[in-house]
């Protein structure tokens, strides 16, 4: 039988209710990582590339100083957002059999926390353009400024909530 000392158990493995060594833990955690990329990536690929195809369209003629560089900015935060949340992709080709998964799992992960920033700045910028070339002026800077409040209470604030409420401690 495995004594537990403190959070950790006399082997090293975590006391969150799971056993599983540190090599089987980098292995949920990477795909438990990639599930979370799909998501993100999905739709980060989507938008971009409805971005790209704006300026082909007429309308993008029309687009004059703030409006056009608001889009190359779009366009360039959707470039940003998508190759980092590919990047995990990268990571696991060039690291796969060298038995960093652990180290590759945390990095990776502070890439998709980035990625999936880029893409919220990403929506943001896009809603204010569409909204401003569809006629509304400061109602499009509020209506987008409320969107990314939205997002940082669902993605920051209500997570770090629970974790305040629920203990905060992390398993690596």
């Amino acid at each position: 039988m495995v004594q537990r000392i403190g959070t950790m158990a006399q082997d090293d493995r975590p006391t969150d209710g799971r056993d599983e060594s540190p090599e089987e833990r980098a292995d949920r955690l990477w795909a438990e990582l990639l599930q979370e990329v799909r998501v993100a990536q999905t739709g980060a690929q989507i938008m971009f590339g409805f971005l790209l195809t704006v300026v082909f369209t007429e309308r993008f003629t029309t687009l004059h100083g703030f409006d056009r560089a608001l889009y190359v900015a779009v366009v360039t935060l959707g470039a940003v957002a998508t190759g980092t949340l590919m990047a995990p992709v990268s990571y696991h080709r060039m690291l796969a059999g060298r038995h960093v998964k652990p180290r590759m799992v945390a990095s990776a992960g502070r890439l998709v926390t980035l990625g999936v920033a880029l893409l919220a700045l990403n929506v943001g910028a896009a809603l204010l353009l569409l909204l401003k070339v569809a006629g509304l002026t400061w109602g499009a800077w509020a209506i987008s400024a409320a969107v990314m409040v939205w997002f940082a209470v669902c993605w920051v604030v209500m997570p770090a909530s629970l974790l305040r409420r629920h203990g905060s401690k992390r398993q690596e």
